[in-house]
């Protein structure tokens, strides 16, 4: 699994304590869109890249008392959907762990309907929709717990 970055105990990203793990790829989609470099987390994508063993990160993740909720984001999640999806499939099947996932996406729902279907079959998944918007305020988002940066975005429960 190539990730970027994990945050064993994170408590900005979902209303529960959650291990955050941050994914490498993204098409800065927003920078396009947006027609500006304006990608608020285009820094990591100088990071450097980390082979992590899933394994290791859901057994890292079940040892901890204080977190409840894993939760993908860095880049865009999406991107690399692959390693993802195996990371839910081993953490439900494997691990029996039907703890909330939480995917920070910058894509509309729309244009990634057949992975949500794929995700459906897992159960208990959120995803935070919607491409970053400069200069928007930040809203409240009630089924997520925090602020999101722009006007568009929003959490769903997919499953």
């Amino acid at each position: 699994m190539t990730i970027i970055k994990v945050i064993e105990e994170d408590f900005s990203n979902y209303k529960l304590p959650s291990m955050f793990i941050a994914m490498p790829y993204c098409t800065f989609k927003c920078d396009i869109e947006n027609k500006c470099r304006c990608c608020q987390n285009s820094g990591l994508a100088q990071a450097q890249i980390i082979h992590a063993i899933p394994d290791q990160l859901i057994l890292h993740y079940l040892d901890n008392p204080i977190t409840s909720a894993i939760v993908f984001g860095g880049l865009e999640p999406f991107d690399s959907f692959d390693d993802v999806h195996q990371f839910i499939k081993l953490l439900r099947e494997r691990y029996h762990c039907n703890d909330t996932i939480v995917i920070y996406t910058g894509y509309y729902r729309d244009e990634i309907e057949d992975k949500i279907e794929i995700l459906k079959k897992f159960g208990n998944i959120i995803c935070k929709f919607g491409r970053f918007v400069p200069g928007q305020e930040k809203h409240f988002d009630a089924v997520i717990g925090v602020d999101l940066a722009s006007d568009n975005q929003y959490a769903e429960q997919i499953c």
